[in-house]
Formats: C-alpha cells, sequence, structure tokens
C-alpha cells in the first residue's frame, strides 16, 4: 500500500476548513483500500482562528498533522515546509479553500500510477468566472512565458502531485529563498502530466492573491528565471545613447547652417526628465535582482516552525524547526 502525504497552505481559512476537510476525507475514503494518506497542514500565523480549527481537525482525525509556523513566511515556503515532511511515495500539494476540488484526487493518482513523476491539475475557467479574473489570468502567465525561458502552462497553479524522487530533489537540493514553484517545477523536467479542472464558485472565504499580490508573485517568477529586464535596461540605454549621437550631429549642423543654436530649454528640460526616470528605472530593475541576490546570501531559514500538532512528524518536534 503506497503512502501519499497531502500538503495544504492555510492562512486565514477559518470559514472554509471544516467544509474543505469533509470533503478531502469523503473523497479519501474512496482510496483508502489502496493508499494510506497523511494530511498536513502547514499553517502561516494568521489573524482569525484558523489554529483552533486545525486543532480540532488533528484531535479527531489521526490523519492529520498542523506545522504551525512562527509567523507569516507565505505561501510558497509554506509549501517547501509540508515538502520537506514528506516521506511517502508520492505528494499532492492543494489549496485549502475549496478552489481546488479535492475530487481530482483520484485523477492525479490515475496519472502517478501511469508513472508519471509531475501531475500539474491546469485551472479551466467557466463562463460564470469574472471576465476581470480570466484576463489577469491570461495577463499573468502571458508575461511570464515572454519574459522567462520556462514555459508554463496557461491556468497552471500549486495544485499538483510530485514522486517521491521529485520531493527528495526539493528538500536537498532546490532550497532558494524565493521560490517560484510553479516555474521550478516547469524547469526540473521529470515525466509530466495535465489534468484539467473547474474551480467551483467561491462561497466562503476571500481569495488571498488580490491585484497587488498577483503583481509580486509575478515579479518574483520573472526574478527566479529571467535576465531579459535587465537586458531590456541595457538596450534602452543604447538607444537613448544613439538617440542623444544623433540630436547632437543635428545640431551641430544646424548651427552651420542657420549660424546659430535652437533654442531647446523646453526640450532640454523634458530630455533631462525622461532620461532622469529611465535611469530611475534601470536602478530600480537592478535593485530588484541585488534584493534576491542580497536574500539568499543571508542565509536564514526559509520558515520556522513553531509547533507541531498531530501524530505525524519527520524532523519537526513540538520545539522551534527550521528550514535551511
Amino acid at each position: 500500500m503506497k503512502t501519499i502525504d497531502i500538503v495544504l497552505p492555510v492562512y486565514n481559512e477559518e470559514e472554509v476548513l471544516d467544509a474543505f476537510h469533509a470533503a478531502l476525507t469523503s473523497v479519501l475514503t474512496t482510496l483508502a483500500d489502496r493508499y494510506r494518506f497523511n494530511v498536513w497542514y502547514v499553517l502561516d500565523r494568521s489573524r482569525d482562528d484558523s489554529i483552533g480549527v486545525l486543532t480540532r481537525l488533528a484531535e479527531r482525525d489521526p490523519a492529520v498533522t498542523v506545522l504551525h509556523l512562527s509567523t507569516r513566511f507565505g505561501h510558497q515556503m509554506s509549501l517547501v515546509a509540508g515538502m520537506d515532511q514528506s516521506q511517502g511515495d508520492a505528494l499532492i500539494m492543494m489549496d485549502c479553500d475549496l478552489q481546488h476540488p479535492p475530487a481530482v484526487i483520484p485523477r492525479l493518482l490515475e496519472k502517478f500510477e501511469d508513472g508519471y513523476d509531475i501531475v500539474h491539475a491546469i485551472r479551466e475557467y467557466d463562463q460564470d468566472a469574472g471576465a476581470f479574473k480570466r484576463w489577469t489570468s491570461r495577463m499573468f502567465y502571458r508575461l511570464q512565458n515572454t519574459l522567462s525561458p520556462v514555459e508554463m502552462q496557461p491556468g497552471a497553479a500549486d495544485f499538483r502531485l510530485i514522486s517521491r524522487k521529485v520531493a527528495r530533489l526539493f528538500q536537498t537540493s532546490i532550497r532558494e529563498r524565493s521560490q517560484f514553484l510553479r516555474g521550478l517545477f516547469q524547469w526540473v523536467g521529470f515525466r509530466s502530466a495535465q489534468v484539467p479542472f473547474v474551480s467551483p464558485p467561491r462561497t466562503r472565504g476571500t481569495t488571498k492573491y488580490d491585484v497587488t499580490r498577483l503583481i509580486a508573485f509575478s515579479v518574483t517568477g520573472i526574478l527566479s528565471f529571467s535576465k531579459i529586464p535587465l537586458r531590456v535596461a541595457t538596450l534602452f540605454g543604447f538607444f537613448i545613447s544613439t538617440l542623444s549621437l544623433l540630436y547632437g550631429i543635428w545640431l551641430i549642423g544646424r548651427f552651420f547652417v542657420a549660424g546659430h543654436m535652437p533654442p531647446g530649454y523646453t526640450s532640454l528640460i523634458v530630455m533631462m526628465m525622461f532620461l532622469g526616470g529611465l535611469q530611475l528605472m534601470v536602478l530600480g530593475v537592478m535593485g530588484e535582482y541585488l534584493g534576491s541576490v542580497f536574500d539568499e546570501v543571508k542565509q536564514r531559514p526559509l520558515y520556522i516552525v513553531d509547533e507541531v500538532i498531530g501524530q505525524h512528524c519527520h524532523g519537526a518536534q513540538r520545539a522551534p524547526s527550521y528550514g535551511v
């Protein structure tokens, strides 16, 4: 009987946790004759009573273990913290806000049994989804694929199955401080498959990815895989220098033809403001990359576990543990 670990990041999900766990349990029960499941809830330090709900779930269900992080480390690091605890034959990571339906799990396992090491769940939006949500999703993946050498399937979500071999690779070798998992799971290769799914309408809770957070998430993905912004900044500098040289040649020619330099106070101010803005933009791009390097060289832990609630624990105890 194979062991499957399920990793579930949690942040302010008090409203939906009971309903999600009931839906998850009903699906896992139908698979209990073939698989043994360990359910890992990884709780970012939340403002609501998610810890209280998860504690009750762990008391009722021996398959449940809760990793309570010491502060908010973010969605991606929550997944990494759960992945580090996995020792099963495969690992399924998904959100617990019911936007990743547990009913898709048997289809992921079917692909796993067919020999695939990574099975991506691909979100498809139905007609009930808002036009703005569909547009932002398309733009997100179009931007990522334009600026990154790693091609991501539009609709790819942090809902996937990975084999023990892939999980071990992330546990031992891929320890970046700013992990963009959607891109990394494309980058590592291996034999992969896709399973489409449609998110049900959201009836409880709220999305944690507003436009601002989606932009920040996109920037993380671009910085993780692409040097194109730096090259664009270089091309901008070359282009502006070429224009300046041509403009200087034109001014000299105008002087010899007209006998005087043309008045240009307004154009001078506009040009200075344009060049100043361009320089600040280029410095900003370089600063983003430098900031990523700064985060890496500090070698701080990826996450800190404050407490572990439940039966199953590999490496983390009730005393704080650290992901390095």
